[in-house]
């Protein structure tokens, strides 16, 4: 009979869908074989600033969202212990108490009618039953679908771990880049502020050359409209500070308060050195690349439990007391003894489409996890190639504007020079403080760049969980 059941149950398990294996990513980043690899580096060693580093440390310790992370670690442990427990036999003690009348004219009335307890002692009627004892009940995990669900369990902690280490990955990077902004937003408010008393010195000079009659009203309302338009941007750029601190506050998980900080040598600051390694290195050092990894592993076993689902359970009952219909008697041994052994076995064999549901459902995310997995492992190497493209024309970039600032710091004084012997008139002068204004907020603008592309790609080749 059990081979007869085991052989209906087993026919017609649906297929389990097999995925192709996960594409494999490049050799190298463009042709580049150095194993060197940036993301190998402690954060608090690659990250120079020590204010930056006591900020972060802050933010490891009150970070809202890193909190919430570590919950979910906390789920996923607990959901272990859950599986485990599935696993063992489920044991209790009852204990209870009743009392039934059932009609005289019926066969248990008339046979405790015509019962006796003892001689001349009838059965009571009512009856009271009293019973106390110990059960236990198993399932027997012959298709191993019970320890697939637990290892399921074990991979999906595993994979909120690399969740918490890729939180962490961006938390710190987050907070760099948004420091290197405000120290850029700094420096750009103190160029502004020197390009103000620049604009506001041309004033004065034009006003005495329209009393002197050798410039006219036209030429002064340009330097004063100049000089309000630089007005107006350092207050722009006062508020795009308050902003800036405030969200790093935030990521710090504080009330808003000022941001220690060094703004004096921003422009000086060099970005470190970045080895990339290869492409394999990835899949050892990207916390979402290990997730989704594991999260592939864990949908495989989900199918083999729905699979499972498809053949006979086996379950092992079993129970031992004490019942009697008198307190009394209770423990009156072996009379008031009771006990019993059972087993059972159960199959699906009609209407099991809600099984085949789950199963089919089992296989799509199985897929799922798949396609993601080899999206992340895409989007990774696309990152990092894009960030070392960044820098390297970056570099160029800085270099260049770096001469452009200095040609045109140059030229504010030849132009202020040729102003004042009349050789040059207003526009030149204006429009040489403009294009010098512009051109150093800019160079501000990539050294920032080149700055937050370094946290990026530290980022993106794994660094900062360590």
């Amino acid at each position: 009979m059990l081979g007869i059941c085991l052989a209906i149950a087993g026919c017609k398990v649906p297929a389990v869908v097999t995925p192709t294996a996960p594409a494999t990513a490049p050799g190298s980043y463009n042709g580049i074989q150095d194993t060197t690899n940036t993301a190998l580096i402690q954060w608090r060693e690659f990250f120079k600033d020590k204010d930056l580093v006591r900020l972060i440390d802050t933010a490891l310790k009150n970070n809202q969202e890193l909190m919430i992370t570590l919950q979910e670690i906390d789920i996923a442990r607990n959901d272990i212990r859950s599986r485990q427990a599935q696993l063992l036999p489920v044991a209790g003690i009852r204990a209870g108490a009743g009392v039934e009348k059932v009609g005289r004219y019926t066969s248990q009335g008339a046979g405790d009618a015509t019962t006796e307890i003892e001689p001349g002692k009838e059965m009571p009627d009512p009856l009271p039953d009293f019973t106390i004892g110990a059960y236990a009940n198993w399932e027997v995990d012959i298709w191993n679908k019970l320890h697939s669900a637990k290892k399921a369990a074990v991979t999906r902690y595993l994979a909120t771990m690399e969740g918490r280490n890729f939180v962490l990955t961006n938390l710190i990077a987050e907070i760099a880049r948004s420091y290197y902004e405000l120290l850029a937003q700094d420096n750009q408010l103190e160029i502004v502020k020197q390009n103000i008393a620049l604009q506001q010195n041309a004033l004065e000079i034009v006003k005495v050359q329209k009393e002197a009659t050798r410039a006219t009203e036209l030429a002064v309302k340009k330097f004063e409209a100049e000089v309000l338009k630089s007005q107006s941007l350092e207050y722009d750029i006062l508020q795009q500070i308050k902003e800036t601190e405030n969200r790093i506050n935030f990521l710090l998980g504080r009330y808003p308060q000022a941001i220690p900080r060094d703004k004096s040598s921003f422009l000086q600051v060099l970005p470190s050195m970045v080895n990339a390694g290869i492409p394999a290195q990835l899949l050892a050092n990207r916390p979402d690349i290990k997730q989704a990894e594991l999260e592939l592993a864990a949908a495989r076993l989900d199918v083999k439990v729905a699979r499972a689902e498809f053949y006979p359970s086996l379950g092992i009952s079993a129970g031992v007391g004490f019942q009697a219909f008198k307190p009394a008697y209770l423990f009156k041994t072996p009379a008031s003894l009771l006990y019993s052994l059972a087993g059972d076995l159960a199959a699906p064999l009609i209407n099991r489409n809600a099984i085949k549901a789950e199963f089919s459902n089992a296989n799509a995310r199985q897929l799922q996890a798949l396609y993601n997995y080899e999206r992340t492992i895409l989007n990774a190497y696309v990152e990092v190639s894009t960030q070392l493209s960044n820098i390297s024309n970056l570099d160029k970039s800085y270099d260049l504007k770096a001469k452009q600032v200095d040609a045109l710091n140059r030229s504010i004084d030849i132009s202020n020079d040729l102003f004042k012997s009349a050789r040059a008139d207003y526009l030149e002068v204006l429009m040489t403080q403009r294009d010098a204004l512009d051109a150093r907020l800019e160079l501000v603008e990539t050294k920032k760049s080149q700055l937050n592309a370094v946290v990026s790609i530290y980022r993106d080749l794994g660094g900062g969980w360590k």
